[in-house]
């Protein structure tokens, strides 16, 4: 069995996850600037220091939220470390709700570098399996833009199941978006 790392909290065979930290904002910001033409209109990531810095603290300290790096292994196996240069994207649990509900709302985005190489569907995965298993939630929703069609089918690939349409329901870029509401409950993802 292969040697995993200690910061991945997963791994498959070319990304593996671990969560935000504060030293990851140099390339984060950088990876998102370079894909602010792929990431518009549907998402607007940090790209700034002081942007970044008020984003991760975020994820890294309110327990409604977890935030995951989706980490491109380099040559040897290894997935990048915060200065690695191996980002691919990210994926982020929100409005985590404990108690009867245990789910969660996901959030997404792939880096120019990375998209279109099937790396953001492996941490995808890998996301959906941590938070069914360590996590323990139950459900996950990922709500998206109609034409959002990369965000639609990376949904679907992943097991997502279309269950409704809310109109106007956040508000993204200076309007109220409709969005489709996908979601995947434990129960349907196989053991792995």
């Amino acid at each position: 069995m292969p040697h995993t790392p200690s910061h991945l909290l997963a791994e498959g065979p070319r990304v593996g996850i671990r969560h935000f930290t504060y030293a990851d904002g140099a390339e984060f910001t950088a990876r998102a600037r370079e894909s602010k033409d792929l990431h518009h209109p549907w998402l607007f990531p940090p790209d700034s220091p002081r942007a970044y810095e008020a984003y991760a603290a975020r994820l890294i300290e309110d327990r409604t939220k977890a935030g995951f790096l989706v980490c491109e292994k380099d040559a040897d196996g290894t997935a990048g470390e915060a200065s690695g240069g191996a980002i691919a994207g990210f994926v982020n649990i929100n409005n985590i709700v404990e108690g009867g509900f245990l789910s969660g709302a996901l959030g997404y985005g792939a880096f120019a570098h990375a998209a279109g190489r099937g790396l953001m569907r492996e941490g995808l995965d890998l996301v959906v399996r941590y938070a069914f298993g360590p996590m323990r939630l139950h459900r996950l929703e990922i709500n998206v833009q109609p034409g959002n069609a990369a965000s639609i089918a990376l949904a679907r690939a992943c097991g997502f199941h279309l269950e409704g349409f809310s109109p106007r329901m956040l508000h993204i870029d200076g309007a109220w978006r409709d969005h489709q509401r996908w979601a995947i409950t434990a129960e349907t993802v196989a053991p792995g």
